[in-house]
């Protein structure tokens, strides 16, 4: 049996990093929203121009159409190059099986809200927050973007593509009140977790995403 001082020493200690494990997320997701701030909006009208927005997947139904998540995504950066705020729309997800592809999907809505086609790109390898940045500047040379997302989402995407050298302001589309309060209870506590990834990515490792290739740019 351990000594009562020993014993104490080690329920502190466990304490603290129990403690730590519970603060860290709140702390860093504090942080990231704080360095955000200004340059999140959700009133489009008061959103700043750009050549570009980026539109991030979230998922696609068995019959390949968007996920009502992503549709309010698209129909966000479509609301966008309607009132003259961005010219382009680059369409970033996941097409890492030939019956999996957000970013048709997401193509195919915007057409039907009256994009042409001819303004929209597709990346089919933003298979995250991260490789979505880093492929939006080394791969389409976007130094400036509108990001478009979910509030929950905005303020990591905001700041892993300002860290990867991109000139990104956010437009938030709503999600508390929108969707059942457990799927966005879930979406909010997991993007704790994922910013604290976020900035070991952007500030430790870099890592390359998984698919580089040559240089495309946006016409």
């Amino acid at each position: 049996m351990l000594p009562k001082s020993l014993l104490l020493h080690w329920r502190l200690i466990v304490g603290v990093v129990i403690m730590g494990s519970i603060l860290s997320p709140l702390t860093f997701g504090w942080y990231v929203n704080a360095a955000t701030n200004g340059r999140r909006y959700t009133d489009p009208t008061k959103v700043p121009t750009e050549k570009v927005a980026v539109v991030f997947g979230a998922g696609i139904r068995p019959d390949g159409t968007p996920t009502p998540m992503l549709a309010d995504r698209v129909a966000a950066a479509v609301d966008l190059y309607k009132l003259g705020r961005v010219q382009k729309l680059l369409m970033t997800g996941d097409n890492s099986r030939n019956d999996y592809d957000e970013v048709t999907a997401m193509q195919r809505y915007a057409v039907s809200k009256g994009v042409p086609i001819e303004d929209i790109t597709l990346d089919h390898a933003g298979f995250s927050t991260y490789e979505s940045c880093y492929r939006a500047k080394e791969i389409f040379g976007v130094k400036e973007a509108i990001l478009v997302t979910q509030n929950f989402h905005l303020p990591r995407a905001v700041y892993t593509c300002r860290q990867l050298g991109i000139e990104a302001t956010g437009f938030g589309t709503p999600d508390w009140g929108i969707y059942s309060k457990t799927g966005v209870s879930y979406y909010t506590a997991r993007e704790k977790l994922s910013t604290l990834k976020a900035l070991w990515e952007v500030h430790v490792t870099r890592p390359l995403p998984t698919f580089l290739g040559r240089f495309e740019g946006i016409q």
